[in-house]
């Protein structure tokens, strides 16, 4: 028998999620964070600067925290990593009193006066009345800043018994394998705006579902089947949700997140009388989504809808 290229690519597929089903990766967490022993876990620094916010969501996503010195040998790992990997002058810690006004939390509910650091000189200060989250300096001193203020940070998991990697190479158990298409799908039933949505399935180590071809439509007609209404409680547009394409600001040329025209990427069929409102003005619906019945629309990028992540099995996986 000859092998197609996607034929080669989903055997290929079919044989990482047998050896992560049979095998799994015990111990492992995912290939972008390392392991530090005297910290107990995995940690990540990212170096582009966020918001706390931002910063939170992005750990989460990832499957971890938004590292907090916790406990001495949290504080020792921490300062060692911003001293290597950071040119700022600190990094967001997990941290905050946003809660609560001068009630500083560590995101895993332990309070600062349980967590072993000392406030930099002239600190806390809640300038302006308005920081209510917390900064490690390079000494391992503390600082209060506001929220909105943009800094590094380090996201942090925690190791713990019979951590397991499932069929789709993640902790994360709401992805399923299809074996269509060779890879892993999740439906999102909380909405997101599109740029939202995007973080979210890059932070789960996928991307915007993007539809290759026909048969992959139907597996997320599928996907869609499995999540009716009655599922999402709320008022917002459910019968429409985002995935991997938009206008790169362009006005009417669609591509794919991954830079494909839609006929490049194997699937350019949209819903009657879409895309609607790609050229009209700076308000228009320029980002990308996909109906029910597996046909492609245009919505508004501001607006909250379900979103579709799609990644590949070994996506977070070492290659060792």
């Amino acid at each position: 028998m000859i092998l197609t290229a996607k034929m080669t690519i989903y055997f290929f597929n079919s044989f990482c999620v047998f050896v992560l089903l049979f095998y799994g990766v015990d111990g492992k967490f995912r290939n972008d964070y390392e392991f530090y022993d005297q910290a107990g876990g995995w940690f990540k620094m990212h170096e582009v600067p966020a918001t706390w916010n931002d910063a939170w969501y992005r750990c989460f996503r990832e499957g971890a925290v938004l590292a907090s010195p916790e406990n001495g040998n949290l504080l020792s790992t921490m300062k060692s990593l911003v001293a290597q990997h950071t040119k700022s002058c600190g990094v967001y810690t997990g941290i905050h009193a946003t809660f609560s006004k001068g009630d500083y939390y560590s995101i895993e509910g332990v309070p600062l006066s349980k967590i072993p650091v000392s406030w930099a000189p002239d600190e806390p200060d809640n300038f302006q009345n308005g920081e209510a989250c917390i900064i490690m300096l390079l000494n391992g001193t503390v600082a209060d800043v506001q929220c909105t203020d943009v800094y590094p940070y380090l996201c942090f998991k925690k190791k713990t018994k019979n951590m397991f990697m499932g069929a789709c190479g993640t902790l994360d158990t709401e992805y399923t394998f299809d074996a269509r298409t060779g890879s892993c799908y999740k439906f999102h039933r909380l909405p997101q705006t599109w740029p939202r949505a995007f973080a979210a399935c890059s932070g789960e180590g996928g991307h915007l579902a993007i539809i290759n071809s026909d048969l992959e439509a139907q597996v997320i007609k599928d996907l869609y089947a499995k999540n009716p209404d009655s599922t999402m409680p709320g008022n917002f547009v459910k019968h429409s949700s985002h995935i991997g394409h938009c206008d790169w600001d362009e006005r009417g040329l669609w591509l794919t997140i991954h830079g494909q025209t839609l006929k490049e990427a194997g699937y350019d069929k949209w819903s009657n009388g879409e895309p609607a409102n790609s050229t009209q003005g700076s308000t228009g619906q320029y980002c990308g989504a996909v109906h029910r019945p597996g046909t492609l629309n245009d919505v508004w990028c501001n607006l909250p809808t379900p979103f579709i992540c799609e990644k590949a099995p070994d996506s977070l996986v070492d290659d060792e």
